[in-house]
């Protein structure tokens, strides 16, 4: 866009207001983005001097001064309407906002100049006002008469002063003594305010601003009799006003005014701080608006006053603190439990020979010297009392209320557990076993026909799972050993037995299977008293039933013994307290994160608690009980799954409620802490335990990764792997978890080339594609004892097939010939067995192998011969030209067998 198309009208534009003879324009070309520019029309009018600089004389009074036009007859005609915005292009409406800007600024700038000049004309009509009561008091002094000899004292009163001189008084006015001369002769009503304007000067812009309150001005404050000054008395009897004497001749002094600030407006007197933007207060406030002190400025202000009133500070009084110092605390840490800086710190230290830095960690022994250096009491603690303990207080008896009895369900393997409880509950749990076993821990609560609850613990029967059962024993209040009576007393069953006693509960036999043709339910009887288990029929106290599980024979009796053994214990709890429970399983859902099954022991276990379980913590975000149902808490003896776990806990862990989340993960810290302090520390303890991990080194490892689906699956497998390791080749189970398998089971695989074992798990995509690239193998079961099998048959095929040797035949040599050049002949005697020749030999001579080879040849007599047998006399010959032979020396014959290794 050129110049000369800016210079042009716009259309739709106006003129600026104003007269061309007055205003003084000029243009200031705009440039935009893109390349584009304007030309604006600026006008620059010239200030108004309205009088000399520098003058201060009283202006004489204006006798009538002339009056001024209204504002709104010299008020120009309105501009035309503005075009639509529609027709508006964007140029136009650019030129149309900067015109209304200007014009606001120019009425802003007419409005100071107005108000400036009513105050100077305020201020000379103060001055000429003055001036006059200053004369008129000087007139009235000088045709007083002289003062009398002896003057009136100053604080006397009019009274006094009137009978000192009684030849005076008659020549005062008759009017009050003390009247203000303000008073005596009342000042002319205020002109209205009049601007002269120089007709050389540019016209002026007629504005019609909005009328505003006037504001009136602080007057000083009239002064006390006592602290007037004195005046003489001719003075007092004449009327005047009372003011201080003045040599004669001389203006009345002006208050003192500070200097004037620069103004950057360009207006004397004007010590606004102005910025080149206009804004809306600028604009309606006329006055400027002085800006309030903020509230804050106000407090530090009062602060200070208040300090500097106060006097000297007092010093303020030390406190002394107990403080709690572990056995290693920082530096930084230890000076916020002592309310001390740091640096100070740091400083004692120096000074101590101990050049350390604030995130360093000291002992305690040196944290004791910082406490008593600054003048605290020191409070050792050990690691351990961040700890929770076990609360093992009892609860008071007017809190205790009855709760659900506690059964656990043990036995043998295939003995009918898991359908005699299924029985009890309605339930078809078995159905959906693998391999018709049950292989995790599951609790259970059943209500009976009375509204009574009863919680029912099933444990796996397999060898595999004895912590499984051990911790089902411990937990439980009454177990009931479930014999199947066809089969009898079995090994886990004798295991059941001990762990019962070792707990310390009592136990109810349940014979199951009675309905079978084999069944023989007194042998049962008979067996148990082999481990002192005498039942009710033998004449001793434990209960026992006989039941089928299948036929749902015997429940009644069953539930009925359980109620009464129950009753006998009087269990109660006290719910009103935090819950403390024990972790029965856990595992880790993909859906839901870790989840624990918990069984309460006392208290109550709200939604939104903050809990410690063994190296985890967590709040509680869900309770689930065992039909799947959410519920908002949980009682003593109730079995729940909780959600909101930090990580998956060992199963057995204790549960117990805390005041905070910040509590939690301290004990959880130190807890997981000591874990992985044990894990790292296997140095031996002793010569016994050394050579025994010089002789794990020596043998071969097998490698192995291991993930379940719940904890106690993952303890059982390991615990089983454990027990295949030999002297040769031992299992080492690099890392076991619960859950799916990931990514980083995968490269820990691939990294130690080991197998990755999943028990009813399976890898995720990610997994799988790793596993492909890096050739690790996958091995799924959902059985345990398949899995067990095969890892042992992995092993034994580590270590590849086992030679067995077989000794055929011995023979004694008795003589040594020549055979040909350089070659040497045994003559033998064949004592035990057959000396064969495709067998392999050896000789020995003291009994230390000297040769181990093959036989060249065989003769008897001169004949070639395949074998010769005891008591028989042979010569023979030997390959690789072996001739250290000598008289004396056993020859014997032996074949090697390779064998399949087995575990």
């Amino acid at each position: 866009m050129s110049d000369t198309d800016n210079e042009k009208p716009k259309l739709g534009a106006r003129a600026p207001l104003g007269l061309k003879r007055t205003v003084e324009t000029g243009k200031v070309k705009q440039s935009f983005s893109h390349g584009r520019s304007n030309t604006v029309v600026v006008e620059v009018k010239r200030r108004r001097v309205l009088g000399r600089p520098g003058e201060e004389q009283a202006a004489p009074p204006p006798a009538a001064p002339e009056p001024v036009a209204a504002p709104a007859q010299a008020a120009p005609p309105p501009p035309p309407p503005p075009p639509p915005s529609s027709l508006l292009s964007r140029q136009e409406m650019q030129a149309k906002l900067l015109r209304e800007a200007e014009e606001a600024r120019m009425a802003a700038l007419e409005d100071a100049r107005r108000r400036d000049e009513r105050l100077r004309q305020e201020a000379q009509e103060d001055e000429r006002r003055r001036a006059e009561e200053k004369a008129r008091a000087e007139a009235e002094a000088a045709a007083a008469p002289p003062p009398p000899p002896t003057p009136a004292p100053a604080s006397s009163d009019v009274d006094a002063s009137s009978a000192a001189t009684p030849e005076v008084a008659p020549a005062a006015p008759e009017q009050p003594a003390r009247a203000p001369a303000a008073e005596a002769s009342p000042p002319p009503p205020p002109q209205p305010v009049g601007l002269s304007l120089d007709p050389s000067l540019p016209a002026p812009r007629r504005f019609s601003p909005v009328p505003r309150p006037e504001i009136p001005r602080p007057q000083p404050k009239p002064q006390p009799a006592a602290e007037q000054p004195a005046e003489s008395a001719p003075a007092r009897a004449a009327g005047a006003a009372p003011a201080r004497p003045q040599p004669a001749g001389t203006a009345a002094p002006k208050r003192p005014e500070p200097p004037a600030r620069p103004s950057r407006s360009g207006r004397p007197g004007d010590d606004r701080r102005q910025s080149g933007k206009l804004t809306v207060n600028r604009a309606l406030n006329d006055d400027g608006g002085a800006r309030a002190r903020s509230l804050a400025a106000l407090k530090r202000a009062r602060e200070k006053e208040r300090r500097g009133h106060g006097g000297p500070r007092e010093p303020q009084v030390k406190q002394v603190r107990d403080v709690k110092v572990p056995e290693t605390i920082t530096v930084q840490e230890l000076a916020n439990r002592m309310a001390e800086k740091g640096a100070d710190l740091v400083k004692t230290l120096f000074k101590m020979g101990m050049p350390v830095t604030m995130t360093q960690t000291i002992d305690q022994d040196t944290a004791e010297l910082l406490v008593t250096e600054f003048g605290h009491n020191i409070v050792r603690v050990s690691a351990s009392d961040i700890d929770l303990q076990i609360d093992t207080t009892e609860d008071a008896e007017d809190t205790l209320a009855p709760r659900a009895p506690v059964v656990t369900i043990m036995g043998h393997v295939d003995h009918g557990k898991t359908s005699l409880l299924d029985a009890l509950r309605g339930t078809d749990v078995v159905a959906g076993e693998a391999g018709g076993i049950t292989q995790h821990i599951g609790a259970y609560q059943v209500t009976q026909k009375d509204k009574s609850q009863i919680t029912f613990l099933d444990t796996p029967g397999h060898e595999a799972f004895t912590e499984m059962r051990q911790r089902g024993a411990n937990v439980t209040d009454i177990v009931i050993l479930v014999v199947a009576a066809d089969d009898g007393l079995m090994p886990q069953t004798i295991e059941a037995i001990n762990h019962t006693k070792a707990a310390g509960v009592p136990m109810i036999v349940a014979i199951n299977k009675v309905d079978k043709h084999e069944a023989n339910p007194q042998r049962v009887r008979e067996r148990l008293l082999e481990h002192d288990v005498q039942v009710e029929a033998m004449g001793g106290e434990t209960q026992d039933v006989e039941v089928s599980a299948l036929k749902k024979q015997g429940l009644d009796d069953l539930v009925e013994k359980i109620q009464l053994q129950a009753e006998l214990l009087e269990l109660r709890a006290n719910p009103d307290r935090p819950a403390e429970g024990t972790v029965i399983e856990a595992k880790l859902d993909k859906g839901r994160g870790p989840v624990a099954t918990i069984l309460v022991s006392r208290g109550t276990l709200k939604v939104g608690d903050v809990f410690v379980v063994g190296a985890e913590s967590g709040k509680v975000r869900a309770l689930i009980d065992d039909k799947g149902r959410q519920v908002k808490q949980a009682g003593p003896s109730a079995p729940v799954e909780v959600l909101g776990l930090s990580g998956v806990p060992m199963a057995g862990d204790p549960l117990q409620v805390v005041e905070s989340e910040a509590r939690a993960r301290e004990v959880a810290e130190y807890r997981q802490g000591v874990l992985n302090q044990k894990r790292t520390t296997t140095a031996p303890a002793s010569l016994e335990t050394m050579f025994s991990a010089l002789k794990d080194k020596q043998a071969i490892e097998y490698p192995l990764v291991v993930k379940a689906d719940t904890q106690g699956s993952v303890e059982a497998i390991v615990a089983s792997i454990n027990k295949i390791s030999t002297d040769e080749i031992r299992a080492r189970v690099l890392h076991s978890g619960v859950g799916g398998i990931t990514e980083s089971d995968v490269t820990l695989a691939a990294a130690s080339g080991a197998p990755i074992i999943g028990f009813n798990v399976r890898p995720n995509a990610k997994a799988r594609e790793i596993a492909e690239r890096n050739k690790v193998a996958f091995k799924y079961y959902d059985v345990i004892y398949t899995l067990t099998d095969e890892i042992r048959a992995g092993m034994a095929g580590e270590l590849g097939p086992e030679a067995f040797e077989t000794v055929v035949g011995r023979a004694e040599i008795r003589e040594v010939f020549s055979a040909g050049k350089h070659g040497k002949a045994a003559g033998l005697l064949v004592t035990e067995g057959v000396i064969r020749k495709a067998l392999k030999a050896r000789i020995t001579r003291d009994d230390v192998i000297i040769y181990q080879g093959e036989i060249a040849s065989l003769r008897r007599f001169k004949d070639d011969v395949a074998e010769v047998r005891a008591g028989l006399e042979c010569g023979v010959t030997f390959s690789q030209n072996f001739t250290d032979i000598k008289a004396g020396d056993y020859l014997e014959t032996f074949e090697v067998e390779m064998r399949e290794r087995t575990l």
